[in-house]
């Protein structure tokens, strides 16, 4: 495909379509001040909004670098191919009606085809979509209002949503926008390689993907590791979490694994930080522009009242922030610039003592701008201008910026309300290297989501085509099992139940359990604690009928968990990590990687769980084998790759993890013939 940025910095500007949304454009383009060339193409009128017109894109005196083609969707494959015939460096699709509706219309996808043939190589964007726009080189590209102002740098955000985009343009929490993407329905360019290509402009600090649904999974990986190269930060605002993951219902995996857990799985192995809401959003990409990823978890916080102090400690908890307490240089410091009726302390009450203040203001505050802290947060409200004398305010905003001229810490000034920032003072703020921040809730949300991460190593593997699949027994299933490495009990399979000649190979107790049935306490499935032949065959005489694998039982159990792998079609195959058992899905102790996974990565999973001190030794009891448990996961990762264009399901349930072992006792395996 022919380079993205000749489309995202164009020299000149085609409009086809001479109705109210091409009139938009060229207004919205001259309005932004757009220096390059603007065409308008319609068949009959002289001019839209003021630029001459031309009958067809054939008749231009030279191809133009972008387009916007606002025309009905069987008329936008013939302008596209026209453009693509002309040279030109690629277009904006508006019309809808493409594969995003084929529930309304079976034509849709016929008629994407048809325009992906009409583009070739030429790059399109959308359809169904209202462009974008580059603040950077003021170029817009945008059917409507917007509120983008022309910045020298800042970030870059691509969404799923065109009204979403307008939404964020109107933002009033002082983030610098560089480039504002619709991405409609991606018929031909993903998220991710659009993004890829921003990557490019050396004035992108960060990057903001609002997401609705993955596509291209290898253009992702491709973007994380690119990203991660030039150390431009992505966070994803992830929405419209998909039900793919749910069409297995045979297992507690499927169960557990629930609608998101792809997402946040693939999301964490690319190192891409979550946000939870828009609000979230915009604060974390403001705070990736100003100070870059935060090297630490570690803050500190500063305010004149003691119940802003203990709001911001509890806004913290739950987040993985942590407030490191002072030394004693720093206490020195703050003593000399409070006096003595202070309690020192990581958050800080300064009081009232020293407000108007401001070179002492600014000697406490220095001071807590700790060498252990990734950011310090100055906790300030502004008043009402229409009610209150601002003025009295001006000290903090002097105090602030003198802080950060003496220091070299990231210093953010945070209003404990989102409205309580005027912009004018963000903007003073901000000019001084003092972040500006609305509200602490969100503010401390994207402090959190701020802090550096890195994709992980290897290649994901990818979930393949569609594909039937049907449960084979847990006898087949073991034995495909054992075959890469995990322990299972000795065991016999009575296909007649009355062979009982059998048993003499196993030592007592056994469990006998009946084959083909997926959760076999529920269904009179299973009998434990058996503890000779005889008690073996009266069970057999109660159970549900078919063949039963007879087992012994595992002694000394410390702790059960459950193994579980779901082919996700939107996001690869999910690794479940949890507590097992018959109460799996009661407990919902689980954490969610993507395969393949590492052992560092399921130890940490492990540590995470809320059984953890059980595996670890839990007040006096011995702790589980864990390289043993490292090694059942590795198998079943081995059996994963190994299968992965045949399995839909996989569950281990339960792992019995003893001092010395851990045994497959229970296992499913669901894939096509």
């Amino acid at each position: 495909m022919q380079p993205l940025l000749r489309l995202f910095n164009p020299n000149s500007i085609a409009v086809i379509g001479g109705g109210a949304w091409g009139e938009a454009v060229l207004q919205q383009a001259q309005k932004f001040g757009f220096a390059g060339t603007l065409y308008a193409i319609h068949p009959s009128k002289a001019e839209v909004a003021g630029v001459k017109a031309w009958a067809g894109a054939h008749l231009l005196p030279e191809p133009p670098d972008a387009a916007f083609v606002g025309i009905n969707r069987e008329a936008t494959v013939g302008a596209v191919e026209r453009l693509r015939k002309k040279g030109a460096g690629g277009a904006v699709c508006f019309a809808s009606g493409f594969a995003e509706a084929t529930a309304e219309d079976a034509t849709g996808a016929d008629a994407q085809e048809r325009l992906l043939r009409a583009a070739a190589d030429m790059p399109v964007l959308g359809p169904n979509c209202y462009g974008f726009i580059n603040a950077l080189d003021r170029v817009a590209i945008w059917p409507d209002q917007h509120g983008m102002q022309p910045v020298d740098s800042g970030v870059a955000i691509l969404t799923q949503s065109s009204n979403i985009s307008i939404n964020l343009t109107m933002q009033a929490r002082s983030l610098p926008i560089g480039y504002m993407v619709a991405c409609g329905n991606q018929a031909q360019l993903s998220q991710a390689e659009i993004a890829e290509a921003l990557l490019d402009d050396p004035r992108v600090t960060a990057i903001g993907m609002h997401i609705e649904g993955f596509t291209d999974l290898p253009a992702w990986e491709r973007l994380a590791q690119k990203a991660h190269a030039k150390n431009i930060p992505i966070v994803a605002l992830k929405v419209g979490a998909s039900e793919q993951a749910r069409r297995a219902t045979v297992s507690h995996t499927a169960s557990l694994a629930g609608h998101d857990s792809g997402a946040q799985a693939l999301l964490d192995r690319l190192g891409i930080a979550r946000c939870s809401s828009l609000s979230v959003f915009v604060e974390t990409l403001k705070l990736l522009h100003f100070a870059g990823p935060l090297p630490s978890n570690r803050i500190s916080s500063v305010s004149c009242s003691g119940g802003e102090a203990s709001l911001c400690a509890d806004l913290a908890q739950g987040l993985g922030l942590e407030f490191p307490p002072l030394d004693s240089a720093q206490e020195d410091e703050l003593r000399k610039a409070l006096g003595p009726k202070v309690a020192l302390a990581n958050p800080l009450d300064y009081h009232t003592y020293i407000w108007r203040d401001a070179e002492k203001m600014s000697a406490a505050w220095s001071a807590m701008v700790l060498p252990s802290v990734a950011i310090c947060l100055l906790i300030v409200d502004f008043p009402r201008t229409d009610r209150c004398d601002p003025g009295d305010w001006d000290c903090a905003v002097d105090a602030a910026i003198a802080a950060k001229a003496k220091t070299t810490g990231h210093i953010a000034m945070i209003a404990s309300l989102p409205e309580l920032m005027p912009e004018h003072i963000a903007a003073r703020l901000a000019e001084s290297g003092v972040i500006p921040m609305n509200g602490l809730a969100d503010g401390l949300q994207a402090i959190s989501t701020a802090v550096m991460r890195q994709p992980q190593e290897g290649a994901l593997l990818l979930p393949g085509p569609e594909r039937d699949a049907a449960l084979i027994t847990e006898a087949e299933a073991k034995r495909a099992l054992w075959a890469y490495g995990l322990a299972v009990p000795n065991a016999v399979l009575l296909e007649d139940r009355g062979d009982t000649d059998q048993l003499s190979e196993l030592a007592f107790p056994v469990v006998a359990k009946v084959q083909g049935l997926a959760h076999k306490t529920g269904a009179n499935g299973i009998a434990l604690g058996l503890t000779d032949p005889q008690g073996v065959a009266e069970a057999l005489g109660t159970l549900t009928p078919g063949p039963a694998l007879i087992e012994e039982m595992v002694e000394d159990v410390i702790a059960e968990l459950l193994i579980g792998v779901l082919r996700d079609p939107a996001h690869g195959f999910v690794l479940t990590i949890g507590a097992g058992g018959t109460l799996a899905e009661l407990w919902q102790d689980t954490a969610f990687l993507l395969v393949p996974a590492s052992d560092a990565q399921i130890n940490a999973a492990l540590d995470g769980l809320r059984i953890a001190p059980l595996l670890n030794g839990y007040r006096g009891k011995p702790a589980t084998d864990r390289k043993a448990i490292l090694e059942a996961f590795q198998a079943v990762q081995s059996y994963v790759i190994d299968h992965a264009g045949s399995l839909e399901e996989l569950e281990i349930n339960p792992l019995l993890c003893t001092a010395s072992e851990a045994l497959t006792v229970d296992a499913l395996i669901r894939k096509s013939p």
